[in-house]
C-alpha cells in the first residue's frame, strides 16, 4: 500500500454518519474512495457542490462536474450545485463538521501553512482560510517528511494560513492529535519504532502508554 492510499484510509475512518465534509486539492480527495459503507456522509466542494462522489473515471467522466482542483468526480442521487456564495455561507456560518486538508507545515500549536512558499507563484490561497476557520474539525492529511525534512515543526516557518486550527494530524506514519500541552501521538505505523518517529519529527511528541498500532 502507498504512502496516500494509506493515509487516505486512515482519514476515512474519523468520519461519523451525517456529517457534511469538504476535501481539500490532492491527497484528502483520496478520502472519498475509502468510506465505510455502514457510514454516510456528505461531500462539500467549496466551488459549489453538495452530494460529491469519489474520483471520475473512464465512462463517469463528465466533463462540467469537477471539484474545487479541477478533478473530475462523481456526484450523488441527493447532489445539488450552487454558486460559490451559497458555498461559502455553508462554510462561514459553521456548517460544515470536518475539513480535510493537506499542509506545506504544521506545527505542536495547531498552526497551519499550506498556501505559498515565498518566491513561488501561486493564484492564491483558495478557501483553505475559511475552511479551516469555519469548520467544527480540522485533519490535515500529508506525507510526514519531504526530502527527507520534517514537516511537523515546533513552529512554523511559512506564511500561516492560519493560527490554531489544527485539531489532527494524519501521516503514513501516525496519528496525532494537537492539544495544549502538545501533539499526543494516537496511533503509529507498525513499521516504525517511537523512536523512529521522533527523530522524524521536528516537534516534540508525546507518547502514550496505551499507544496501538494505526488501523488502515
Amino acid at each position: 500500500m502507498n504512502p496516500k492510499e494509506i493515509i487516505a484510509k486512515r482519514v476515512a475512518k474519523e468520519f461519523e454518519n451525517n456529517q457534511l465534509v469538504n476535501l481539500g486539492i490532492g491527497l484528502p480527495t483520496l478520502t472519498a474512495n475509502y468510506i465505510d459503507k455502514d457510514i454516510k456522509v456528505t461531500f462539500q466542494s467549496e466551488n459549489g457542490m453538495v452530494g460529491m462522489g469519489k474520483l471520475a473515471v473512464d465512462d463517469e467522466i463528465k466533463t462540467d462536474i469537477t471539484n474545487a482542483g479541477g478533478q473530475f468526480v462523481t456526484i450523488g442521487d441527493e447532489g445539488a450545485f450552487f454558486d460559490t456564495s451559497m458555498s461559502f455561507g455553508l462554510i462561514r456560518g459553521g456548517h460544515v463538521d470536518v475539513t480535510v486538508l493537506g499542509a506545506l507545515e504544521v506545527d505542536q500549536h495547531g498552526n497551519l501553512a499550506n498556501w505559498i512558499v515565498p518566491g513561488k507563484m501561486v493564484p492564491g490561497m483558495g478557501g483553505a482560510m475559511d475552511l479551516v476557520v469555519g469548520a467544527k474539525k480540522v485533519i490535515v492529511a500529508m506525507l510526514h517528511t519531504v526530502k527527507g525534512k520534517s514537516k511537523i515543526l515546533k513552529d512554523c516557518v511559512l506564511p500561516l494560513t492560519a493560527k490554531g486550527v489544527v485539531d489532527m494530524i494524519i501521516t503514513e506514519l501516525a496519528v496525532m492529535e494537537v492539544t495544549k500541552e502538545g501533539l499526543l501521538v494516537k496511533e503509529i505505523s507498525e513499521s516504525i519504532s517511537v523512536k523512529e518517529l521522533q527523530d522524524m519529527t521536528d516537534a516534540k511528541l508525546i507518547i502514550p502508554e496505551n499507544l496501538v498500532y494505526m488501523k488502515v
